[in-house]
């Protein structure tokens, strides 16, 4: 059994629409609070709605995982024009259980985890013990790094099947 930790974030259209397709798309087994967050990279675009997705199936590999993101992400009409730019829908592949991946098309964990409050934040909502491959704690890189102004949405909530 293979499982996923998944980053889904969204800041255009009907955001929590967007997510929740992403979870309904997913073989949940942990699905974070909503937070929203101020964009990050191209700061000049609306603010984005946050989870983390806890996924495992017995039959998919990293590159199945990477793949059914990027069916989740088109079909929620994602266009890859500017990066770090405002999206539909966004499912980023953070770690593969016992996967590491120097791969361009698919670094394992992902590259930027540690520096993402975004991530790090709903990801302790599933798993407060986790660990990131070759960072630490989770929790630890979160004291350092700070929340960075990550804001817990109680109003809005996902529903894993």
């Amino acid at each position: 059994m293979t499982t996923a930790v998944l980053s889904i974030g969204s800041n255009m259209g009907d955001r929590l629409a967007n997510l929740q397709s992403a979870v309904d798309g997913l073989p949940a087994l942990a699905v974070s609070a909503v937070y929203e967050t101020a964009p990050w990279g191209v700061t000049d675009q609306d603010d984005f709605l946050n989870a983390i997705v806890v996924a495992s199936r017995e039959d998919l590999d990293e590159w199945d995982w990477l793949r059914r993101a990027h069916e989740l992400e088109n079909a929620a009409g994602r266009v890859r024009e500017v990066r770090w730019g405002p999206r539909s829908l966004d499912v980023d592949v953070i770690t593969v259980t016992g996967v590491t991946s120097t791969d361009p098309k698919l670094e394992l964990p992902h590259p930027r985890a540690h520096e993402r409050a975004f991530v790090l934040v709903p990801w302790l909502d599933v798993q407060p013990d986790a660990t990131l491959p070759g960072h630490g704690s989770v929790a630890e890189l979160l004291a350092v790094l700070g929340d960075g102004g990550v804001r817990r949405r109680d109003d809005l909530k996902l529903e894993a099947a």
